[in-house]
């Protein structure tokens, strides 16, 4: 029983967590040859301040990519 789990940042809508789990439950029915009632995914979703590369929250990167934008509007 193949068990798979998927960190996601929050945000993304029930329509797309159900169109991943089908598409991952296909997938792994195909290449494993086991059924699709023995797939489980298990999704768990993170805020941007759970989340970090290089020490660098994503919610930290988001805010300092919204200042560099702010500084180059002024700059035009």
């Amino acid at each position: 029983m193949p068990i798979i789990e998927m960190h996601l940042m929050q945000g993304r809508s029930v329509e797309q967590k159900r169109a991943v789990a089908e598409a991952v439950a296909e997938a792994v029915t195909r290449t494993l040859g086991v059924g699709p009632e023995q797939v489980r995914l298990l999704i768990t979703e993170h805020s941007s301040e759970e989340f970090s590369v290089g020490g660098v929250t994503a919610g930290r990167k988001q805010e300092l990519a919204a200042m560099q934008a702010a500084t180059s509007a002024k700059k035009s």
